[in-house]
């Protein structure tokens, strides 16, 4: 245990903190203390950022529904040419699927009802640069970097405004749309106006806090959180129900601090009681925390000290970094190359595009086989911003946890540091390394695209060679799902897709719960005569089970009659073409 840990219990019972002198220029004389002021002196220390992992699917398929161009590796002879759907197993098929509203069945379990957007960020950092808190005993060489700055390297006020602002970009990326705003070592009445504030923006949008807690003392076990005085002098704390009651629902909180369990915890306890008192269904409040209630964040210079706020908020630098130190090429790599991988996140057709492509698909994949299918999708398919930061919350668990961190969420999910499909990442980040040198070298050099999508379509494949619905299922539907956006790979998946499909209902179901549905809705715009053809099979698989008597449900019926004229007229036009050429 850190020497710091034991101290925690000095502060779990005061109500106010006097702040150590520091360097906040504030001529403001220090309130009087009461009796339960608890005076701690100490002396200064000397001055010294795709489309947002899986992005906007939607749109990301629109703008890249043209014709195709790749060779299909699967040939389309492994779909029923002439006679479908009269086999034994279709006979039974509307006994196996409920008819009826869209609450009961199958449809419920996939059906997006209540899609979510985050419309307010409110971004609250307590640093205090330059002065350590009571209650922290640091190492030498410590971790320092916040946002990747280094807050020695100029004023503390500016370096104080300059995290502060990369924060916000950083987010940014993933919620571009959303509002911003900004406290920098914060009063409770600071803080109670932004909370208030934001709500009132965001109106019944859901509303995100971040909370750095690297300058003040760890949270106490009445589950309240530091912030200052006016003048800098004492540590107040701000009771978690109260920040609960302004933030209200739909909200979602990430506590950067050691010990953040602690407030996890008060956070449960406080919604488990208004729950029992009151006729309100739960609360849509999701907590993510840096660590468990007795742990302090890790102090190795291996890490910046917000490692937790890097791992969400930039998950392809820190994953990077990290994995550098265990890579082969650790001896020959030059860590400052990270920062200068060629490409945008959003376009898949450079190493900084294709390897956060890959982070998707390889933590949507393991998200979707480790969690129930309504928590995969309250998680991960409700909520752009929130899916966003929950992929990146399975990196910081693994990178974490290998500090003796455990990073806790509320809902909570099963560990995933240890899955599989982690090796797949670290292989595609080892090619990625490999070729950085050369890349950053010469500009106009082309790297080499990884096998990852190719490899996993294969095993999928064989899945389809020896599966049932009796066996496990494929854990690669994720991963077929985001092949879907990349025109060179988008046939293979499509037939293969449309021979899952063909197994049964079941089948129709999983693919649904994975969130098939938008790409499929959005592809079925193609003019590609070869796509069209598995598009039309798998839509009617798609109808075929959702059967639901609904205002949606009759365009969808238009729509498909419209695609398979058009496709049956684009066949027709085909036949005459060739037959006149031949």
């Amino acid at each position: 245990m850190a020497l710091g840990d034991l101290m925690a219990s000095r502060f779990s019972q005061s109500t106010v903190l006097v702040v150590p002198s520091q360097n906040h220029h504030d001529d403001s004389t220090a309130s009087s203390s009461s009796s339960s002021v608890a005076v701690v002196t100490a002396s200064n220390n000397t001055e010294d950022a795709d489309f947002a992992n899986r992005g906007d699917s939607e749109a990301a398929i629109a703008s890249s529904s043209g014709n195709y161009t790749g060779n299909g590796a699967t040939s389309m002879a492994y779909l029923p040419q002439t006679v479908v759907l009269c086999e034994l197993r279709h006979e039974a098929f509307e006994a196996a699927v409920p008819a009826g509203p869209a609450d009961s069945g199958l449809v419920s379990k996939w059906r997006p009802k209540d899609r979510m957007k985050t419309g307010c960020v409110a971004l609250v950092l307590c640093l205090n640069i330059s002065v350590d808190p009571p209650d922290v005993i640091k190492i030498s060489p410590c971790a320092r970097m916040e946002c990747w700055i280094d807050p020695f390297s100029m004023a503390p006020q500016k370096a104080l405004e300059s995290i502060g602002k990369t924060l916000s970009s950083q987010y940014e990326r993933w919620q571009p749309k959303a509002r911003y705003k900004c406290q920098l070592d914060p009063t409770v009445d600071e803080v109670k106006k932004l909370c208030t504030t934001c709500r009132r923006y965001a109106k019944s949008e859901r509303v995100l806090f971040h909370y750095n807690g690297h300058g003040v003392p760890k949270p106490t076990a009445n589950g309240e959180i530091w912030v200052f005085n006016k003048s800098y002098t004492q540590y107040i704390p701000l009771p978690i129900n109260e920040l609960d009651s302004w933030l209200k629902t739909p909200s979602i909180y990430v506590f950067d601090c050691s010990a953040a369990g602690l407030i996890v915890n008060s956070f449960i306890e406080l919604h488990e009681w208004s729950a029992s008192n009151s006729t309100v269904s739960q609360r849509d409040c999701i907590l993510l925390a840096a660590c468990e209630a007795h742990e302090t964040l890790p102090q190795s210079a291996e890490f910046p000290a917000d490692v937790f706020t890097s791992c969400l908020t930039t998950p392809i630098k820190m994953a990077l970094r990290w994995f550098c130190t265990r890579s082969l090429l650790r001896e020959s790599l030059d860590y400052s190359l990270i920062d200068k991988i060629p490409g945008r996140p959003n376009d898949r057709k450079t190493l900084l595009g294709e390897l956060n492509w890959i982070f998707t698909a390889v933590t949507d994949t393991i998200a979707w086989n480790v969690l129930p299918h309504d928590l995969f999708q309250r998680l991960f398919r409700q909520d752009l911003l929130v899916a966003s930061l929950f992929r990146n919350f399975l990196l910081a668990e693994r990178i974490m946890r290998s500090a003796n961190c455990s990073p806790v969420s509320h809902p909570m999910l099963p560990p995933t540091h240890q899955h599989h499909m982690w090796d797949a990442w670290d292989m595609a980040a080892e090619l990625c390394l490999s070729q950085l040198p050369s890349l950053v070298e010469d500009p106009n050099a082309e790297f080499q695209p990884s096998t990852f999508f190719t490899e996993q379509l294969t095993a999928f494949e064989v899945w389809l060679d020896h599966g049932s619905e009796h066996k496990k299922p494929p854990e690669q539907l994720p991963i077929v799902l985001q092949v879907l956006l990349s025109q060179c790979h988008r046939y293979r998946a499509l037939v293969l897709l449309g021979r899952f499909l063909d197994m049964g209902p079941w089948a129709v179901d999983l693919a649904l719960s994975v969130g098939i549905f938008p790409y499929v809705l959005k592809l079925l715009q193609t003019t590609t005569p070869e796509l069209r053809q598995i598009l039309v099979f798998i839509w009617t698989k798609i109808l075929a089970l959702d059967k639901v008597d609904s205002v949606e449900n009759k365009f969808l019926l238009k729509v498909t009659f419209t695609v398979v004229v058009i496709a049956v007229y684009s066949l027709a036009l085909h036949g005459a073409g060739c037959a006149k050429k031949s």
